[in-house]
């Protein structure tokens, strides 16, 4: 064998072992959506958590197995041991949390697993601090084999091998088990199952059990080889949702193929380096950072439901929304006196500066909020990429700053408008589809965003960004630049209310209720959504520009999925169905991140708390409960 057949051979492997560990992560997940739909954004806790746990029985149990069995055995039975406890963990949140939560919208029960996420990397640092911990090598697998005049090390041949092997036990536990078989009919009719006599809590407990011990199991697989760190959830997650994306929610065959095909995609890119064309380098190992998300968009264009997925419908339905019946004159009053209150906010700013500070981050972020709101309340769109037009926004308002002198005014102008129109070429692809599925192609053109952005050293200043974008020097004290966001802010969400109370908002939600009707009497349903997806972006890059000269420097973060989640978790908070619900959720989101980071550690796990507390007592948002309480007054007002 040749060097360059040896060279690419190892990257193939490479690739292979790649996806065993794509599709260990991902097999849990994919199970327990198809049975529950809950899309588990605490998956890669749970994988972080065995490789912490792993770490610990590796480190405390294993010597003393090894004393009496020797050869190395207490690693091993550290692996089914740590899928055991990460198994009964998942166990205790499904009964004491998610339980309670079925019965409601399904985002909101990926909010309830974000509010997991938050507690558990506070849970691990506290536990096993913030050190990297790497675990040692697997006894009798800590070896490399030749191929050709290159090295190949054993363990990755072991997991290449239990890719395929998980999957067959998955199938023979689906198909010749009682669980697997309740599992399958479960997946196809819920309904069905439950109407047989078949107790949904046994069933919903025994299946989030099984898929947080795979993720368990996964993370402890890969104790030689990655370091338990914090932050390896979130890192995971993405590729996790990716690869059930790809393959088709539900699919665990669909997992594999799409786990496979990620893996090579990345192999190839580092096996074939940088080339030149026309005198121009083209690096594609730089590619990995955001492979898997390009091959996402590109499925899912091709085939929305994925590679051998079927089209999903949720199984929860309900309309949260309250209809206020307070008298116009009333609401009018309610807006001059929260506004006048606003406008008098800088006359603290003298005794407590930080006042303004965090009054432009809270109004900034109503505006964010209330962007995707609107897309999501009226239009009935869910998306997990809204940073990107933050992004866009907040660097197309930077580089006319820095790179073309513009003025303050001019970026504000113009970013906005390059937001829409980054919309109106990607929300043609987005709109197309519909659930979970859009919300993926959502995430993937965020994040392909964030890539060009965190790559483009010349333009946009690689992973250090760009600084010194300050506003104009009347605009320098932070009071002034507070009235100026009190301004926009007010006028972006007001537009934005009018926008959905108006002939076209109302055309919108009879497409979201009832789109095969809506496009029977004659609206263009698809260029109604396509118009709405792009005015949601154009407010959403007026909050970027905002932000970019709020801060003075603007970095890839801004693109984050963070940052999207941010937005997603201030909308649910607020209430999707209520115009206030936005600026609800923007200022207790915010004002308590705030708060708690100032004042503690473990602020996350704090905030995590009350969100969960947040979630269980206001299911509907808290404006819609606060929309209730103004009801109750002004009903006992006028009698």
């Amino acid at each position: 064998m040749d060097a360059v057949a040896s060279i690419w051979l190892v990257h193939g492997l490479n690739g292979l072992a790649s996806a065993a560990t794509l599709f260990l992560v991902a097999v849990g997940l994919s199970l327990i959506f198809g049975v529950t739909r809950v899309v588990n954004f605490a998956h890669g806790s749970f994988f972080m958590l065995g490789l912490y746990v792993a770490y610990s029985f590796v480190d405390k149990f294993a010597p003393v197995v090894d004393s009496y069995l020797g050869f190395g055995w207490g690693y091993w039975l550290s692996l089914p041991l740590t899928a055991l406890v990460v198994a009964c963990l998942g166990a205790l949140v499904e009964v004491f949390l998610l339980r309670r939560l079925y019965a409601s919208q399904e985002l909101f029960l990926l909010l309830a697993t974000f509010a997991c996420v938050l507690i558990i990397q506070d849970a691990v640092l506290w536990l096993w601090g913030s050190q990297d911990l790497l675990g040692p090598r697997a006894p009798g697998l800590a070896f490399s084999i030749q191929v050709g005049d290159q090295k190949f090390p054993a363990y990755d041949l072991f997991l290449i091998v239990m890719g395929p092997l998980i999957l067959l036990l998955m199938q023979f536990f689906l198909h010749h088990t009682q669980l697997g078989l309740l599992v399958r009919a479960a997946s196809h009719d819920r309904e069905m199952v439950s109407a047989l006599g078949v107790p949904q809590s046994y069933l919903f407990t025994s299946v989030f059990a099984l898929g947080c011990a795979l993720a368990g199991l996964a993370g402890a697989l890969q104790l030689p080889k990655e370091p338990a760190h914090l932050g390896l959830d979130l890192s995971v997650i993405g590729d996790a949702f990716v690869v059930v994306v790809v393959g088709g929610l539900g699919s665990m065959t669909g997992a594999f193929l799409a786990a496979i095909l990620v893996g090579m995609v990345k192999a190839i890119c580092i096996a074939i380096g940088s080339f030149e064309w026309n005198d121009l380098t083209f690096s594609l190992s730089k590619l990995t950072l955001v492979a898997e998300f390009i091959v996402m968009a590109i499925v899912l264009i091709v085939r929305p439901s994925g590679l051998m997925g079927k089209e999903i419908k949720p199984y929860h339905t309900h309309n949260y929304s309250f209809q206020m019946q307070i008298p116009i004159v009333h609401q009018q009053w309610l807006w001059i006196v929260f506004l006048s209150v606003l406008f008098l906010l800088p006359l603290w700013s003298q005794p407590w500066p930080y006042i303004a500070i965090i009054g432009i981050d809270i109004l900034i972020a109503c505006l964010m909020a209330a962007s995707l709101q609107w897309l999501m309340g009226p239009v009935g769109l869910n998306s997990f990429g809204h940073s990107a037009w933050l992004g866009v926004g907040s660097y197309t308002a930077a580089l006319l700053s820095l790179k073309l002198s513009l003025p303050m005014w001019g970026a504000l102008l113009l970013a906005p408008f390059m937001a829409a129109v980054v919309a109106l070429v990607l929300g043609w692809f987005c709109i197309r589809l519909s659930g979970v599925y859009l919300a993926m192609l959502t995430l993937a053109a965020g994040q392909i965003l964030w890539s060009i952005a965190f790559q483009w050293d010349s333009l946009t200043g690689g992973s250090n960004g760009l600084t010194g974008v300050w506003p104009s020097p009347i605009l320098s004290d932070k009071s002034n630049f507070y009235m100026l966001c009190l301004i926009l802010v007010s006028i972006g969400v007001f537009m934005l209310m009018k926008l959905a109370q108006s002939p076209f908002g109302w055309m919108l939600r009879a497409s979201r209720d009832t789109d095969v009707r809506a496009q029977a009497i004659g609206i263009p349903v698809f260029k109604l959504r396509w118009l709405a997806f792009v005015i949601s972006a154009f407010f959403a890059g007026l909050a970027g520009a905002l932000f970019a000269f709020s801060k003075g420097s603007i970095s890839p973060d801004v693109l984050s999925i963070q940052k999207s989640m941010d937005a997603l978790l201030m909308v649910l908070l607020g209430g999707i169905e209520s115009a206030t619900g936005p600026i609800w959720g923007a200022w207790v989101m915010t004002g308590l991140q705030d708060t708690f980071s100032r004042n503690t550690e473990y602020w996350r796990a704090v905030w995590g708390g009350v969100m969960l507390l947040l979630i269980i007592a206001f299911p509907q948002g808290l404006a819609t409960f606060q929309n209730y309480l103004w009801f109750l007054l002004f009903k006992r007002a006028s009698t």
